[in-house]
């Protein structure tokens, strides 16, 4: 594959709804430039991007693919990213490495779920939008509503350049609204023809549209709107270009990926509307451990700067890091230093991408995208740049994993194998989360959804070979006292020989939230000689992480230790320390124990017209409202809800606000668990414990 300098290159993101024709659109982008001679399908499992196997089985995409295309001297990378909203993060990456974005909708579904999120998502990096209308020769395919569709959700600013010839079946060509052009396709060949003249009704409001945003875009061609005069093919393709990347503007093209009707109309406008790197300008970044910016041209001359956005974990081949060149150029066999990490390393071999295919090169030039494989310190997010002239660029932002399961190898045998294969795909994936509990003691995995965890225990079954077992995590309550006891704690055993011997007494009583735990000598006189005092409070400390009411811990209490006895022969460590715990437990039953349960601070963002049913279930749930504050077309609701309400709130949202519903947790207090629901949970973990081993 040739090297392209920058001003050649386009780096564009193909997202939106699952089943929209993401992938196919990527075949026939291949397909109409002879990178490939024959088009894969999504059911066939044998399409370019989605080459992982779990892809292949499950028929959707799962990973950001990357799929260069070369076209009129100019090199396209799309890539390609999930539908589903499990793989957000995925999307996530792709978008800190591209320079505009390509919304696919289905003609006959028009805007879903996934079409809002990817635009607000292209709209919180200000970068520019393009839709291509897919899917138009299919039954029931509307171009007119589906764009009528797209100005009611996203503005005026949503502007057709194109419309199609035909509809559904007799679907043949698209006529471009621009130059006066239409491209009638035979047998996946277009022919170059005049506008149809049946057409011009329905384009005309659309030209209309589109010279008011052209003519925004610059004073001096406003003016001249405004006066009445026509704007030349230059300017408006000019004025076209500057509307997109100012956001004032969002172009609209259509056609059929799977009869690639369209495709090479649709590479054309890329090159010639969405921003080159050179377009796009300078990329900021700031020195390590300061605030200093740092501002690099993408020009060869420049010093290097790439920043990685993605990598993956390969069981044969090891990592592969997936990069973009901002500054410089990078070369095989080069040095290099990760700003982030402040570690020299060297790069060895470099690759170009394609699918699965990769394709080595001497170097990647700046607004390039490439790949380098074995770099072992590298992570997603790290800057690699020249040591002399190091910078840091800020760090790609996911969300919060919200779906947990605890998981345990079938075998004993296979316990350390699981643990290091999850931090492995953890490392791949930054929406996914693998720890371990140290209250329950549980390895907790984390991720998106409930799809998106499926992926990852298939995952670790086909990479590397691991079954895992799942259950419901268990919840990090706590116990905790009201009131204060004085108790004695005596253990006296006589067995013969020497007996044990330790005799104490305690006064217990509670702290403040947080407080923990406090340890109060106030022995005089020697009851309690010094060298035993230290097993008292051990003996406390290890009984405290059992706790009284349930196996959980009890905290935010302070023990006095104020009398005791003790024998001159039997009495030991062993023997206060077990006086220590039997005092701790008798204090606690008599000084009002209760439960407490962890809360979290939730931010959901939703849909106005879900704002009644989401408040009601918060509600239910135990929620306290705290706030709502307009975001857009949405709401945030902020509330603190027990975490024991919402374990598997990701999918109950969902079905409340069809998908369009997502939030954020913040862990927030432990709180007093109301009386019934302690109830419940003291009456369960009575049952566990009769239950024989």
């Amino acid at each position: 594959m040739e090297v392209y300098p920058p001003e050649k290159i386009r780096n564009i993101a193909i997202a939106g709804h699952s089943g929209s024709g993401k992938t196919t659109l990527c075949e026939a982008l291949l397909y109409s430039t002879g990178a490939i001679n024959r088009l894969g399908r999504v059911e066939d499992g044998n399409t370019t991007s989605d080459h992982d196997p779990d892809e292949i089985h499950r028929k959707v995409s799962i990973s950001t693919s990357i799929i260069p295309c070369e076209f009129k001297d100019h090199k396209i990378n799309v890539l390609d990213t999930p539908g589903y909203a499990d793989f957000i993060g995925e999307v996530i990456e792709a978008l800190r490495a591209v320079n505009a974005v390509l919304i696919v909708v289905d003609a006959v579904h028009g805007v879903q779920v996934q079409t809002e999120e990817v635009w607000r998502l292209a709209e919180e990096r200000n970068l520019p939008r393009l839709f291509f209308v897919n899917r138009l020769d299919k039954e029931n395919a509307d171009f007119v509503k589906t764009v009528s569709d797209l100005q009611d959700t996203f503005g005026k600013m949503v502007v057709p350049i194109q419309l199609p010839i035909g509809a559904e079946a007799s679907f043949s060509g698209v006529a471009d609204i621009m130059t006066n052009k239409a491209y009638i396709y035979k047998d996946g060949k277009a022919s170059k023809e005049a506008f149809p003249a049946e057409l011009d009704e329905q384009a005309n409001p659309y030209r209309d549209q589109l010279m008011e945003a052209v003519a925004e875009s610059d004073d001096a061609l406003l003016e001249k709107y405004l006066e009445g005069q026509e704007l030349t093919e230059e300017e408006v393709a000019n004025g076209t270009k500057q509307a997109l990347m100012s956001g004032s503007l969002s172009l609209v093209l259509c056609g059929s990926a799977q009869k690639t009707i369209g495709a090479q109309e649709l590479m054309s406008k890329l090159i010639y509307d969405a921003p080159s790197p050179v377009d796009a300008g300078e990329v900021v970044g700031h020195k390590p451990k300061t605030e200093e910016e740092v501002s690099l041209k993408p020009a060869a001359n420049q010093p290097l700067s790439a920043f990685v956005f993605k990598t993956v974990a390969d069981p044969y081949v090891g990592k592969l890091s997936y990069f973009r060149v901002y500054s410089g150029t990078l070369k095989s066999d080069s040095p290099i230093y990760n700003a982030n990490k402040n570690k020299k390393d060297k790069v060895g071999h470099l690759f170009f991408v394609r699918g699965k295919e990769q394709i080595e090169t001497k170097e990647i030039p700046a607004g390039d995208i490439g790949a380098a494989p074995k770099l072992a310190d590298v992570s997603s997010s790290d800057t690699l740049c020249d040591e002399g002239n190091p910078l840091v660029f800020d760090p790609i932002v996911f969300p919060e994993p919200h779906i947990s399961l605890a998981v345990n190898p079938k075998s004993k045998e296979e316990e350390e194998k699981l643990s290091t294969s999850l931090h492995r795909l953890a490392e791949e994936d930054p929406t996914l989360s693998f720890k371990r509990n140290v209250v329950t003691h549980e390895q907790v995995l984390s991720g998106v959804g409930d799809l998106h965890i499926d992926i990852v225990l298939d995952k670790l079954k086909s990479r590397f070979h691991v079954e895992a077992e799942t259950s419901i995590p268990e919840i990090a309550y706590k116990e905790s006292i009201k009131g204060t006891a004085k108790v004695q704690g005596k253990y006296k055993k006589q067995t013969g020989g020497r007996g044990q011997y330790g005799d104490v007494w305690i006064q217990i009583e509670p702290l403040p939230h947080g407080g923990g735990f406090e340890f109060v000598d106030k022995i005089v006189g020697g009851a309690v000689p010094r060298n035993f005092i230290p097993a008292v409070e051990k003996g406390i400390r290890e009984a405290l992480v059992g706790g009284v009411l349930t196996n959980y811990p009890t905290v935010d209490f302070r023990v006095t230790l104020f009398d005791g006895s003790f024998h001159p022969v039997d009495s030991s460590e062993m023997a206060f320390k077990i006086a220590g715990s039997m005092a701790f437990k008798q204090g606690v039953k008599e000084a009002k124990p209760y439960l407490l349960e962890p809360v979290f601070d939730l931010e959901i963002t939703v849909p106005e017209a879900n704002m009644g049913d989401v408040m009601g279930d918060l509600s239910g749930r135990r929620g306290k409202i705290s706030g709502m504050e307009p975001l857009g077309r949405r709401q945030v609701i902020k509330a603190q809800v027990p975490l024991g309400e919402i374990q598997r709130y990701a999918t109950e949202l969902r079905s409340l606000t069809g998908g369009r519903g997502s939030y954020s947790l913040k862990f927030s207090h432990y709180d007093e668990m109301p009386t019934d629901q302690a109830r419940k949970l003291i009456e369960a973990s009575q049952q566990k414990e009769e239950v024989p081993h």
